[in-house]
Protein backbone atom coordinates (compact mmCIF):
# COMPACT_ATOMS: atom_id res chain seq x y z
CA UNK A 1 0.00 0.00 0.00
CA UNK A 2 1.42 3.40 -0.99
CA UNK A 3 2.17 5.89 1.75
CA UNK A 4 2.23 8.84 -0.62
CA UNK A 5 -1.39 9.74 0.12
CA UNK A 6 -0.42 10.32 3.77
CA UNK A 7 2.38 12.70 2.94
CA UNK A 8 1.60 16.39 3.50
CA UNK A 9 2.51 19.02 0.90
CA UNK A 10 6.31 19.14 1.11
CA UNK A 11 6.50 22.94 0.78
CA UNK A 12 4.10 23.23 3.69
CA UNK A 13 6.15 20.77 5.71
CA UNK A 14 9.32 22.74 5.07
CA UNK A 15 7.60 25.96 6.10
CA UNK A 16 6.29 24.38 9.31
CA UNK A 17 9.72 23.03 10.25
CA UNK A 18 11.40 26.42 9.82
CA UNK A 19 8.72 28.30 11.82
CA UNK A 20 8.73 25.66 14.56
CA UNK A 21 12.51 25.77 14.82
CA UNK A 22 12.67 29.58 15.01
CA UNK A 23 9.27 30.11 16.69
CA UNK A 24 9.14 33.13 14.39
CA UNK A 25 7.46 33.71 11.04
CA UNK A 26 9.84 36.59 10.36
CA UNK A 27 13.06 34.55 10.82
CA UNK A 28 11.65 31.53 9.01
CA UNK A 29 10.61 33.68 6.04
CA UNK A 30 14.09 35.22 5.88
CA UNK A 31 15.72 31.77 5.97
CA UNK A 32 13.52 30.42 3.16
CA UNK A 33 13.61 33.66 1.16
CA UNK A 34 9.81 33.95 0.97
CA UNK A 35 7.34 36.52 2.23
CA UNK A 36 5.70 36.10 5.63
CA UNK A 37 2.34 35.93 3.88
CA UNK A 38 3.46 33.03 1.66
CA UNK A 39 4.95 31.24 4.67
CA UNK A 40 1.78 31.69 6.72
CA UNK A 41 -0.26 30.33 3.81
CA UNK A 42 1.88 27.15 3.67
CA UNK A 43 1.58 26.57 7.43
CA UNK A 44 -2.21 27.00 7.21
CA UNK A 45 -2.29 24.49 4.36
CA UNK A 46 -0.51 21.96 6.59
CA UNK A 47 -2.88 22.63 9.46
CA UNK A 48 -5.81 22.05 7.12
CA UNK A 49 -4.21 18.80 5.90
CA UNK A 50 -3.82 17.58 9.48
CA UNK A 51 -7.15 18.98 10.65
CA UNK A 52 -5.74 20.73 13.72
CA UNK A 53 -3.80 23.90 14.68
CA UNK A 54 -0.07 23.54 15.12
CA UNK A 55 0.73 26.99 16.54
CA UNK A 56 -0.67 29.26 19.23
CA UNK A 57 -0.58 32.69 17.63
CA UNK A 58 -0.17 35.67 19.96
CA UNK A 59 0.26 39.35 19.16
CA UNK A 60 4.05 39.41 19.33
CA UNK A 61 4.96 35.74 19.66
CA UNK A 62 3.97 32.24 18.63
CA UNK A 63 4.31 28.86 20.28
CA UNK A 64 3.67 25.28 19.30
CA UNK A 65 0.51 23.55 20.43
CA UNK A 66 0.99 20.21 22.17
CA UNK A 67 0.08 18.45 18.90
CA UNK A 68 2.40 20.78 16.98
CA UNK A 69 5.32 20.01 19.33
CA UNK A 70 4.74 16.28 19.01
CA UNK A 71 4.51 16.50 15.23
CA UNK A 72 7.69 18.59 15.05
CA UNK A 73 9.60 16.11 17.24
CA UNK A 74 8.48 13.23 15.05
CA UNK A 75 9.21 14.74 11.63
CA UNK A 76 12.51 16.46 12.47
CA UNK A 77 14.66 13.25 12.36
CA UNK A 78 13.14 12.32 9.00
CA UNK A 79 13.89 15.76 7.56
CA UNK A 80 17.43 15.61 8.95
CA UNK A 81 17.91 12.20 7.28
CA UNK A 82 16.67 13.57 3.95
CA UNK A 83 19.03 16.55 4.25
CA UNK A 84 21.98 14.29 5.08
CA UNK A 85 21.27 11.96 2.15
CA UNK A 86 20.89 14.91 -0.22
CA UNK A 87 24.14 16.50 0.97
CA UNK A 88 26.00 13.21 0.47
CA UNK A 89 24.68 12.87 -3.08
CA UNK A 90 25.64 16.44 -3.96
CA UNK A 91 29.16 15.93 -2.61
CA UNK A 92 29.65 12.56 -4.31
CA UNK A 93 31.70 12.95 -7.49
CA UNK A 94 29.85 12.07 -10.64
CA UNK A 95 31.02 9.02 -12.55
CA UNK A 96 34.05 9.69 -14.74
CA UNK A 97 35.15 7.47 -17.62
CA UNK A 98 38.93 7.10 -17.91
CA UNK A 99 40.16 5.70 -21.23
CA UNK A 100 43.48 3.84 -20.98
CA UNK A 101 45.35 2.76 -24.10
CA UNK A 102 47.70 -0.20 -23.69
CA UNK A 103 48.86 -3.47 -25.17
CA UNK A 104 46.49 -6.38 -24.70
CA UNK A 105 49.31 -8.42 -23.15
CA UNK A 106 49.96 -5.88 -20.41
CA UNK A 107 46.23 -5.54 -19.77
CA UNK A 108 45.70 -9.31 -19.54
CA UNK A 109 48.86 -10.49 -17.82
CA UNK A 110 49.59 -7.61 -15.44
CA UNK A 111 47.08 -4.78 -15.06
CA UNK A 112 43.68 -6.52 -15.02
CA UNK A 113 44.46 -8.72 -11.98
CA UNK A 114 45.39 -5.58 -10.02
CA UNK A 115 42.67 -3.22 -11.23
CA UNK A 116 40.24 -3.94 -8.38
CA UNK A 117 42.57 -2.04 -6.05
CA UNK A 118 42.05 1.15 -8.06
CA UNK A 119 38.28 0.67 -8.35
CA UNK A 120 37.97 0.16 -4.60
CA UNK A 121 39.85 3.40 -3.96
CA UNK A 122 38.08 5.45 -6.64
CA UNK A 123 34.63 3.90 -7.22
CA UNK A 124 33.44 6.99 -9.12
CA UNK A 125 36.06 6.49 -11.87
CA UNK A 126 35.08 3.98 -14.54
CA UNK A 127 38.21 2.60 -16.20
CA UNK A 128 37.88 1.64 -19.86
CA UNK A 129 40.85 -0.40 -21.07
CA UNK A 130 41.41 -0.03 -24.81
CA UNK A 131 43.91 -2.73 -25.82
CA UNK A 132 45.52 -2.33 -29.21
CA UNK A 133 48.79 -3.21 -30.87
CA UNK A 134 48.70 0.31 -32.30
CA UNK A 135 50.08 3.06 -30.10
CA UNK A 136 47.07 5.14 -29.09
CA UNK A 137 47.51 8.83 -29.80
CA UNK A 138 47.51 10.46 -26.37
CA UNK A 139 48.42 13.86 -27.75
CA UNK A 140 45.31 13.83 -29.96
CA UNK A 141 43.09 12.70 -27.05
CA UNK A 142 42.24 9.30 -28.52
CA UNK A 143 42.74 8.10 -24.94
CA UNK A 144 43.21 9.93 -21.64
CA UNK A 145 46.49 8.18 -20.92
CA UNK A 146 48.45 5.19 -22.16
CA UNK A 147 50.85 2.56 -20.90
CA UNK A 148 53.56 1.78 -23.42
CA UNK A 149 56.40 -0.69 -23.62
CA UNK A 150 59.73 0.51 -24.89
CA UNK A 151 62.48 3.01 -24.12
CA UNK A 152 60.47 6.19 -23.58
CA UNK A 153 61.34 7.95 -26.83
CA UNK A 154 57.85 9.12 -27.88
CA UNK A 155 57.40 12.72 -29.07
CA UNK A 156 54.77 15.28 -27.99
CA UNK A 157 53.80 13.52 -24.74
CA UNK A 158 54.95 13.25 -21.14
CA UNK A 159 56.58 9.86 -20.52
CA UNK A 160 57.17 8.62 -16.96
CA UNK A 161 58.92 5.30 -16.48
CA UNK A 162 56.88 2.97 -14.29
CA UNK A 163 59.15 -0.05 -14.08
CA UNK A 164 62.00 -1.62 -15.99
CA UNK A 165 61.56 -5.06 -17.50
CA UNK A 166 63.80 -8.06 -16.98
CA UNK A 167 64.07 -10.12 -20.15
CA UNK A 168 65.41 -13.53 -21.12
CA UNK A 169 64.61 -16.09 -23.82
CA UNK A 170 62.15 -18.72 -22.55
CA UNK A 171 60.52 -21.84 -23.90
CA UNK A 172 58.66 -24.91 -22.73
CA UNK A 173 60.67 -27.60 -20.89
CA UNK A 174 59.95 -30.08 -23.71
CA UNK A 175 61.11 -27.66 -26.40
CA UNK A 176 64.33 -27.00 -24.47
CA UNK A 177 65.03 -30.70 -24.23
CA UNK A 178 64.32 -31.57 -27.87
CA UNK A 179 64.37 -28.60 -30.26
CA UNK A 180 66.41 -25.74 -28.84
CA UNK A 181 69.34 -25.67 -31.28
CA UNK A 182 67.79 -23.96 -34.28
CA UNK A 183 64.32 -23.39 -32.84
CA UNK A 184 62.30 -20.45 -34.16
CA UNK A 185 62.19 -17.14 -32.34
CA UNK A 186 58.62 -16.11 -31.55
CA UNK A 187 58.10 -12.37 -31.96
CA UNK A 188 55.15 -10.00 -31.63
CA UNK A 189 54.40 -7.87 -34.68
CA UNK A 190 53.36 -5.07 -32.30
CA UNK A 191 57.01 -4.29 -31.61
CA UNK A 192 60.27 -3.93 -33.41
CA UNK A 193 62.54 -6.79 -32.29
CA UNK A 194 64.54 -4.46 -30.02
CA UNK A 195 64.31 -6.91 -27.11
CA UNK A 196 66.15 -9.59 -29.08
CA UNK A 197 68.60 -7.02 -30.44
CA UNK A 198 69.43 -5.67 -26.97
CA UNK A 199 69.72 -9.12 -25.43
CA UNK A 200 71.94 -10.56 -28.19
CA UNK A 201 74.20 -7.49 -28.16
CA UNK A 202 74.51 -7.64 -24.37
CA UNK A 203 75.60 -11.28 -24.41
CA UNK A 204 77.33 -11.04 -27.82
CA UNK A 205 75.25 -13.87 -29.21
CA UNK A 206 74.32 -14.36 -32.86
CA UNK A 207 70.75 -15.43 -33.55
CA UNK A 208 71.07 -15.67 -37.32
CA UNK A 209 70.57 -19.45 -37.35
CA UNK A 210 67.14 -19.13 -35.74
CA UNK A 211 64.16 -18.52 -38.05
CA UNK A 212 61.57 -15.97 -36.95
CA UNK A 213 57.86 -16.47 -36.44
CA UNK A 214 55.87 -13.24 -36.31
CA UNK A 215 52.70 -13.34 -34.21
CA UNK A 216 50.04 -10.68 -33.76
CA UNK A 217 50.34 -10.00 -30.03
CA UNK A 218 52.58 -10.90 -27.09
CA UNK A 219 49.75 -12.90 -25.50
CA UNK A 220 49.95 -15.22 -28.51
CA UNK A 221 53.73 -15.31 -28.27
CA UNK A 222 53.51 -16.55 -24.68
CA UNK A 223 50.88 -19.18 -25.48
CA UNK A 224 52.88 -20.40 -28.47
CA UNK A 225 55.99 -20.76 -26.30
CA UNK A 226 54.04 -22.68 -23.65
CA UNK A 227 52.75 -24.97 -26.43
CA UNK A 228 56.33 -25.77 -27.47
CA UNK A 229 56.33 -23.80 -30.73
CA UNK A 230 59.57 -21.90 -30.24
CA UNK A 231 61.56 -19.47 -28.12
CA UNK A 232 59.96 -16.27 -26.81
CA UNK A 233 61.62 -13.28 -25.25
CA UNK A 234 60.25 -13.49 -21.75
CA UNK A 235 59.09 -10.27 -20.13
CA UNK A 236 59.38 -11.36 -16.52
CA UNK A 237 56.75 -8.98 -15.13
CA UNK A 238 54.22 -10.55 -17.50
CA UNK A 239 55.21 -14.22 -17.39
CA UNK A 240 55.96 -14.59 -13.68
CA UNK A 241 53.16 -17.12 -13.19
CA UNK A 242 54.39 -19.20 -16.12
CA UNK A 243 57.91 -19.26 -14.71
CA UNK A 244 56.64 -20.20 -11.28
CA UNK A 245 54.46 -23.09 -12.49
CA UNK A 246 57.24 -24.38 -14.77
CA UNK A 247 55.35 -24.10 -18.06
CA UNK A 248 58.15 -21.77 -19.23
CA UNK A 249 61.85 -22.12 -18.42
CA UNK A 250 65.03 -20.26 -19.32
CA UNK A 251 66.02 -21.29 -22.82
CA UNK A 252 69.74 -20.55 -22.38
CA UNK A 253 72.22 -20.53 -19.52
CA UNK A 254 72.78 -16.77 -19.44
CA UNK A 255 71.13 -14.94 -16.53
CA UNK A 256 68.11 -12.69 -17.14
CA UNK A 257 69.03 -9.28 -18.56
CA UNK A 258 68.01 -6.13 -16.65
CA UNK A 259 67.43 -3.94 -19.66
CA UNK A 260 66.55 -0.28 -20.13
CA UNK A 261 63.32 -1.41 -21.78
CA UNK A 262 60.29 -0.94 -19.59
CA UNK A 263 56.73 0.21 -19.10
CA UNK A 264 55.97 3.90 -19.37
CA UNK A 265 53.05 6.05 -18.33
CA UNK A 266 52.15 8.35 -21.21
CA UNK A 267 50.05 11.45 -20.56
CA UNK A 268 49.38 14.59 -22.60
CA UNK A 269 51.67 17.54 -22.18
CA UNK A 270 50.31 20.13 -19.77
CA UNK A 271 47.88 19.80 -16.83
CA UNK A 272 45.94 16.55 -16.50
CA UNK A 273 42.38 16.19 -15.23
CA UNK A 274 41.73 14.63 -11.83
CA UNK A 275 40.93 11.10 -13.01
CA UNK A 276 44.24 10.93 -14.87
CA UNK A 277 46.08 12.15 -11.77
CA UNK A 278 44.35 9.54 -9.57
CA UNK A 279 45.12 6.66 -11.93
CA UNK A 280 48.70 7.82 -12.50
CA UNK A 281 49.41 8.02 -8.76
CA UNK A 282 47.89 4.59 -8.13
CA UNK A 283 49.81 3.07 -11.04
CA UNK A 284 53.12 4.48 -9.80
CA UNK A 285 52.43 3.03 -6.34
CA UNK A 286 51.74 -0.52 -7.49
CA UNK A 287 54.62 -0.49 -10.00
CA UNK A 288 56.98 0.56 -7.21
CA UNK A 289 55.96 -2.58 -5.31
CA UNK A 290 56.19 -4.88 -8.33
Amino acid sequence: MSLHKDLPPLLALRAFEAVARHLSFIKAAQELSVTQSALSHQVQKLEQHLGKPLFIRRTRAIDLTAEGQRYYDEIRPALDAIATATRAQRQMPSATVLRVGLLASFATLWLAPRLAGFLNRYPHIQVELLPSIQLANVAAAEVDLAIRYGKGDWPHVQATRLMAEVISPVCSPTFKANSLGNGPLLMATSHRPFEWTDWSQHYQVSLEQHPRVMLHDYNIVVEAAVAGQGIAMGRHHLIQRRLQDGSLVQAFDWPPYHSDIGYWLITPQGPAHQAVECFSQWLREICADA
